[in-house]
């Protein structure tokens, strides 16, 4: 007799790269045969809260995040969203040079999303307003915030709405310590077994590799998730955040991760000293 499957439920957010990435497993075209996936779709931020209560099996977590949910998750070698030479932006409703940002209001998606951290990390001094991300752009058109730390598609976005770049944090990253900015990454429960663990892993990268095997049909897919974005923009988005990285997690992704906490805890901005381990 056939042992049942397992339930898991995997949660992620509902953007054109995420939706791309767990292609194969949303539709089916990937399959286990222990394992049966269940998906969840929220905010990073929302992830990262349920994240610290362990509600979901396998999720999506910023990497700032880790240090608050290594109790309950341990990291997955595959799905990180990693910025190489390019990540989240500061965009200001007229040109701002980039020490302008000190002490200026400035509207962020999350407390504990990496783009949160990096902006720290490269100005300590501003004031935060968390704003939904998908809202950051008009509280900045609308001359509520000074400026604004801009993820997902908004990143191309930005400039039809006339709005300026201040800073490109994953530029700033990759200039100073020579590393990709790692800013997404996957986890799955710790108290799974080690065979389940690894076989949402396999499951995972399968799906990655499925969908840029198949690009066509997995881009089509990922355009019902693109909020507005034309098919040429959407499938330069995902390429920026679903590649080589986002099937292995790299050595240099690794250690830029180390480095990103390390610095996030030596600044006081992380309150946890975390070891960073993976499925």
């Amino acid at each position: 007799m056939d042992s049942p499957l397992k339930n898991i439920t995997v949660a992620h957010s509902p953007d054109a790269d995420d939706a791309f990435m767990f292609y194969g497993l949303a539709t089916g075209k990937v399959r286990s045969s222990s394992v049966l996936f269940e998906h969840q779709l929220s905010d990073i931020q929302t992830l990262n809260d349920e994240a610290k209560r362990g509600r979901y099996e396998m999720t999506a977590i910023s990497y700032h995040a880790y240090p608050y949910v290594a109790d309950k998750y341990i990291l997955t070698a595959s799905g990180s969203s990693v910025g190489d030479g390019y990540g989240p932006l500061v965009v200001a409703k007229r040109g701002m040079s980039p020490d302008k940002i000190k002490g200026k209001k400035v509207a962020i998606p999350g407390l504990q999303t990496t783009a949160y951290l990096a902006l720290r990390l490269y100005q300590p001094d501003f004031d935060p307003v968390v704003v939904p991300f998908d809202q950051i752009l008009e509280r900045v058109q609308d001359g509520s915030v000074d400026a604004g730390l801009i993820i997902h598609e908004g990143q191309l976005m930005y400039n039809r709405s006339g709005l300026q770049l201040v800073v490109d944090l994953g530029a700033w990253w990759k200039e100073e310590y020579n590393l990709p900015l790692p800013l997404g990454a996957n986890a799955i429960l710790r108290s799974l077994t080690p065979e389940i663990q690894k076989e949402c892993v396999d499951c995972l990268r399968a799906s990655i590799v499925y969908a840029l095997e198949n690009r066509d049909e997995a881009l089509s897919y990922a355009m019902e998730f693109s909020r507005g974005l034309d098919l040429a923009t959407a499938e330069r988005f995902v390429g920026m955040y679903v590649n080589h990285h986002t099937t292995d997690m790299a050595p240099e992704v690794m250690e830029s991760a180390r480095k990103l906490l390390q610095m996030g805890f030596d600044a006081g901005l992380i309150s946890k000293r975390v070891e960073l381990e993976y499925v």
